[in-house]
């Protein structure tokens, strides 16, 4: 490689600057040159690739780039108000960089075209309803993680127990509801006290029936299988009257008590209270029964924005068809909608027409547009003028989708859309204004829940599965307690406009009484999620979270690998290298012999040669972390050996740290990383592509201004907007 022509190989080059910014390069164990040599030498180099940068500038190029099932979930909603579990519609998304939204995964086969159209007449179906419905059943279990013996949220005070459910109604009717799971035979529990149960529509009771206390018990007791199929049946074909339309239907208890449980031995659960009570196990609700008609749901007033009087002329019913067409063709395409996008629509219509009334000829219709390529796809055109190649500008109406997509994880609004249509998008005011109008949106909380839960690895909390012998206290009340905590506290740092650093180092967190007693916060009573300030500087940040904590640890331990690796990506932005395929497996302690600790094991393994070039880059991080026990629990003495734990170690570089506090200290020395980490995966997630040698000018360029106002999240998003690659293309190759 020619240091004089870095330019050249700008793709190598940035590798280089990457692997020694992250203290990769030398191997750990090797004479490495002052600290100070390697960051002017990288320093220059970055200086170089800039340079170049200026004068021959690759904004890169998006390939076409199809909705994931979140993205369309959500496009369906902004559409029609209906809101549709994609999960039952489509099939799962490909991944890349850790994003389910990059364009180059999200490829299409036949199949799945075939699964688009069927969801196409699905929405269509949910959206119009259906006057001559037949019965139908659904039925509905309780969220992963739902606490029977608290309130649950969304259902009236002074009740426990239970869940809420958000039902479309096809049509007006009557309906019935069959609650499951209360009494069983057997070994009976959770009938020996009376409970009142009740039913809600909309917030409104319309059912209540008692449940358990002594009669219950005795006639259980005496008939078995008789008496609970008795029990049971009070709760069955319960009549309801309903409007179409979505509405929330509400099962729940009257809450009895709070006392604690009088059970023998304690619970395992921290905070565990009165557990002999009746749980909601299912709610499956049956109709409609006797259909009469259709109200004027919300759906139904999006797509019928006109209708034709009776016994109107073919020409002003397809008039009408038309204007319906129009006004959901221009909010579904994104863009202002042409006579040519109105072919297939009205084909589709006029054939239908022909033997069916207007609304089922508008039924027919409507899969056209929420099936075509035209709203499944985000694409982006080069103007004729623009040659083989060459960067060009993107137009207004394609920085509303990327900007609004980027943002709030669905399609443009009206405001934003009208901005585009007017071709002022793309001034420094109006985009700046529109970013902040969207940032301040409660749509843009997509940021968190898909950029910042995908960024972090945290989706796969769904998927861990501690050992419950080990870890008898944790169950999903824990694991979603840890989600919500992550969601509330990287929510006060985006939408509070902090600093991304507050990331790492926030004092503060958000717990309810179960979390409360994991981390050994005192005075935190309820279900209800609130913010504490932290007194143990262990926990700041999101390396004190125990959802980050137990997605990097295994089922049955710690591991200091996984967490090293986590850093060194999600928070250094330099990966370390894939282990070669032949790498020897972990050697757990075995039956009979002296239990080692977990840091004495790793020991062993990273002093082969072949082992501590990588190990001596991660360990050292994740050993820092290892007072947390695997579901992030803090601990002193080594489950196995009995040993003290031992969480010091010395980086790379040959900082020596003792534990959390020390690696956030040693992390936050270079606080330009973690900003340029954060720059890096909101770009991605942003472009929908990889982020590329020739993007890490822009990536360093926003991080630089950004340091200008203490990293604030919006000044990066906003250099992220203003950046070439976000507002440029480059044409496809000769």
């Amino acid at each position: 490689m020619n240091l004089a022509d870095v330019a050249g190989h700008g793709d190598v080059w940035e590798e280089v600057v990457r692997k020694l910014r992250g203290g990769l390069m030398p191997p750990a164990g090797v004479r490495r040159p002052p600290q100070a040599e390697v960051d002017a030498f990288v320093g220059s180099l970055e200086q170089a690739l800039d340079r170049a940068a200026l004068t021959s500038s690759n904004p890169g190029r998006v390939a076409l780039h199809r909705l994931n099932r979140a993205e369309y979930a959500n496009a369906i909603e902004e559409l029609l108000g209906v809101r549709v579990d994609p999960a039952l519609l489509l099939p799962k998304d490909d991944e890349a960089d850790g994003f389910d939204n990059v364009a180059s995964v999200l490829t299409v086969s036949p199949s799945f075209l075939e699964q688009y159209i069927s969801a196409a007449r699905a929405v269509t179906n949910m959206a119009l309803g259906n006057r001559a419905q037949k019965a139908v059943s659904m039925t509905y279990r309780p969220p992963r993680g739902t606490d029977q013996t608290q309130r649950v949220e969304g259902l009236p005070l002074g009740t426990r127990g239970g869940f809420l459910i958000d039902h479309l109604f096809p049509a007006d009717g009557e309906y019935k509801i069959n609650i499951g799971g209360l009494a069983g035979a057997g070994y009976v529990r959770g009938m020996e006290y009376a409970h009142t149960l009740v039913v809600t529509l909309d917030g409104v009771k319309v059912f209540q029936g008692r449940i358990g206390g002594e009669e219950d018990l005795k006639a259980i007791d005496q008939q078995q299988a008789a008496a609970v199929a008795a029990i049971n049946g009070r709760f069955q074909n319960l009549p309801l009257t309903v409007t179409a339309g979505p509405h929330k239907v509400g099962v729940t208890f009257i809450a009895r008590t709070l006392a604690e449980s009088d059970d023998v031995l304690g619970s395992f659960k921290p905070g565990a209270i009165e557990d002999r009570i009746v749980r909601v196990g299912s709610v499956e609700i049956l109709g409609p029964f006797n259909p009469a008609g259709l109200s004027n749901t919300p759906a139904r007033q999006r797509v019928f924005v006109c209708t034709p009087a009776p016994k109107a002329s073919a020409e002003s019913e397809v008039g009408c068809a038309s204007k319906i067409f129009s006004s959901l063709a221009h909010r579904a395409f994104r863009r202002p909608v042409t006579t040519v996008d109105l072919e297939a629509p009205l084909a589709f219509y006029r054939s239908a027409r022909q033997n069916s009334d207007f609304e089922s000829a508008i039924r027919e219709a409507l899969p056209a547009i929420l099936a075509s390529p035209k709203f499944l796809f985000r694409s982006e055109t080069t103007p004729r003028t623009v040659k083989a190649g060459v960067a060009h500008r993107i137009s207004d109406l394609e920085l509303a989708s990327r900007l609004s997509f980027f943002l709030t994880g669905r399609q443009p609004d009206q405001a934003l859309l009208g901005a585009a249509e007017k071709g002022i998008l793309n001034r420094p005011a109006t985009l700046e204004s529109e970013v902040r109008r969207l940032l301040a949106d409660p749509r843009s909380h997509s940021l968190v829940t898909n950029f910042a839960f995908q960024w972090l690895k945290l989706r796969a909390l769904d998927d861990a599965d501690p050992d419950a012998i080990l870890f008898p206290n944790f169950d999903d009340g824990l694991r979603e307690a840890f989600k919500r905590e992550i969601e509330l506290f990287v929510q006060s740092v985006f939408t509070e406009d902090r600093s991304v650093l507050d990331l790492l180092t926030a004092d503060y967190t958000f717990v309810n009484e179960r979390l409360a007693l994991h981390y050994g916060i005192p005075n935190v009573r309820g279900t209800r999620f609130r913010r504490v300030t932290l007194t143990d500087q262990n926990r700041f940040g999101l390396l004190g979270k125990g959802g980050v904590l137990t997605v990097t640890s295994y089922a049955n331990r710690t591991a200091p690998v996984l967490r090293g690796a986590w850093i060194l990506e999600n928070v250094m932005g330099t990966p370390p290298a894939a282990p070669p395929p032949d790498v020897e497996g972990f050697p757990e302690n075995k039956d009979g012999e002296k239990a080692r600790s977990v840091r004495q094991i790793m020991e062993s393994h990273r002093a082969k040669p072949s082992c501590g070039s990588c190990h001596g880059i991660m360990d050292p991080l994740g050993f820092a972390l290892e007072n947390f026990d695997a579901i992030g629990e803090w601990r002193t003495t080594d489950r196995w050996a009995g040993t003290a734990i031992d969480a010091t170690d010395k980086m790379v570089d040959g900082t020596v740290v003792r534990g959390p506090l020390d690696l956030r200290q040693t992390l936050l020395r270079r606080p330009d990383q973690f900003a340029q980490t954060v720059t890096e995966k909101l770009m991605t997630y942003g472009l929908g592509r990889s982020v590329e040698y020739y993007d890490m000018p822009a990536v360093r360029q926003i991080v630089r201004d950004a340091a200008r106002d203490n990293y604030r999240f919006s000044s990066i998003v906003m250099g992220i907007v203003k950046s070439a690659p976000f507002q440029m293309r480059k044409s496809a190759a000769p």
